[in-house]
């Protein structure tokens, strides 16, 4: 493909990067939207194909959507344009609208400067690897007659509308996740990011009734996750102290992360909500298979709570996608990251951090408990993680020492701990993970670990 670099281009979730760099460049973007509009077209038998665009707020964000949307008119198909809309409200609107597919203009928990391309199938869900190494091949193809990057002729170039009602069909739905029961007399604070969920999520919580403070929901384009959100949760934790709140909620740029703190400011672990809606749904009888999906990545305090309650564990690699797998093929309806990413497939098809808080709150409204009440039914392990910026994703074996220090500090934790290695899927970053009893222990631990990989691939 002359004058184009060269690259893969999916990651974890979609593709992602600084915008107005490879590969987030107006002429891949282009592309993009070519082979999405040409590979869903070709396997979709419909008489009008269309697909839904949707975006975070980042002020790169005019300039990728517009390249997409020419990208995939030029195929013949037509865009619904809803604007700033998060992640879940895409995947359920790709099947609302009867689209062949849906996309979301994201970078999620990224600063400003980057952004992203998220696609959901027309049932809804990410696409699978396979379904990515086939766009990436047509992405790259080199234009010429009958490839996927040569356009329709003009009297069927396709059109692109802005759909109006699409806020409210998805306030709507996610309201009606708990039979759009009374919030009322229940205090929040709502930190939106400055993302994709200022103007709904708010919405959300008021029209139930709650008393809803909201901060960070003056997006400018360039302050989206600035300090704020999912990733730093402190300004909502002050809030909640400050403003005698009986809980804070804390969203990601995109809307399908969330981080709760309690009516005292404290920051209640991942894991404790994940628990404690395995729990919930146990006592109702409702939690599939009286089992949740979790990742290498909770902790060995979740464990040991979810096996107390009679709960079965199934573990996946750390990432959403696996979580979402497991789920699927179990025929299970629970499952989570420690991180807030959480899925109830009963409602959804990918993760929603409003949907996930609103069952929250119907738990607390049900129960009379204040959150610190129902997340003290767990005790959780000490947990160091430490980000390296690296300048390649070497295999951890090959990195000198690191093989060695992980067996030594494996052995001196025993059952009573763990080490765990990874590299980010999205970004160039190692992640060095140890769980145990004692924090200045574990910390002194993925200190030295993380040394020698620094002194090997530090960026």
């Amino acid at each position: 493909m002359a004058g184009v670099k060269m690259g893969k281009l999916f990651g974890t979730d979609g593709i992602r990067g600084t915008a107005n760099q490879y590969p987030m460049t107006c002429e891949i973007v282009l592309r993009v939207g070519k082979s999405v509009a040409r590979y869903f077209k070709e396997k979709n038998s419909r008489t009008a194909h269309r697909i839904v665009i949707g975006k975070d707020t980042r002020l790169s964000g005019y300039m990728i959507e517009s390249a997409l949307t020419s990208g995939i008119v030029s195929q013949g198909v037509d865009v619904l344009l809803v604007g700033p809309m998060p992640t879940p409200a895409i995947a359920l609107l790709t099947k609302s609208l009867n689209c062949d597919a849906g996309i979301v203009l994201s970078a999620s928990h990224n600063p400003a400067s980057d952004n992203g391309i998220k696609i959901f199938s027309y049932d809804g869900f990410k696409l699978s690897d396979a379904v990515e190494d086939e766009l990436e091949k047509l992405i790259f193809e080199d234009g010429a007659e009958g490839s996927a990057l040569a356009g329709v002729e003009s009297p069927v170039i396709g059109k692109a509308y802005r759909v109006h009602d699409a806020k409210g069909r998805y306030i709507e739905y996610v309201k009606s996740t708990i039979g759009n029961e009374s919030l009322a007399g229940l205090k929040i604070v709502l930190d939106c990011a400055n993302g994709a969920t200022y103007s709904i999520a708010p919405h959300v919580f008021s029209e139930l009734g709650a008393d809803v403070l909201a901060i960070h929901n003056k997006p400018s384009g360039l302050n989206i996750n600035l300090e704020c959100g999912a990733l730093y949760p402190e300004s909502m934790r002050r809030s909640v102290e400050k403003s005698g709140a009986d809980i804070g909620i804390s969203l990601d740029g995109d809307g399908d992360r969330v981080i709760f703190c309690d009516e005292t400011g404290q920051i209640v672990d991942g894991n404790k909500i994940l628990g404690i809606f395995a729990t919930e749904l146990k006592n109702e009888g409702k939690l599939a298979g009286d089992t949740v999906v979790a990742t290498k990545m909770a902790n060995t305090g979740f464990d040991a709570a979810m096996k107390n309650a009679g709960i079965k564990v199934v573990k996946t690699d750390v990432g959403d996608k696996y979580v979402l797998e497991a789920v699927r093929n179990g025929n299970y309806n629970l499952g989570g990251e420690p991180n807030g990413h959480l899925l109830f497939f009963d409602y959804t098809t990918t993760d929603d951090g409003i949907l996930v808080a609103l069952q929250l709150l119907k738990i607390m409204k049900k129960t009379g408990k204040k959150l610190s009440e129902l997340a003290s039914f767990m005790q959780i392990f000490p947990q160091i993680l430490i980000n390296i910026n690296v300048k390649e994703k070497k295999a951890f074996e090959e990195i000198p020492g690191v093989n060695e220090k992980v067996e030594k500090y494996s052995e001196k934790l025993g059952d009573k701990g763990r080490v765990f290695l990874r590299y980010s899927g999205t970004e160039n970053i190692a992640r060095v993970f140890i769980e145990g009893e004692h924090e200045d222990m574990i910390k002194k631990i993925a200190e030295d670990i993380a040394s020698s990989i620094k002194s090997e691939i530090g960026a």
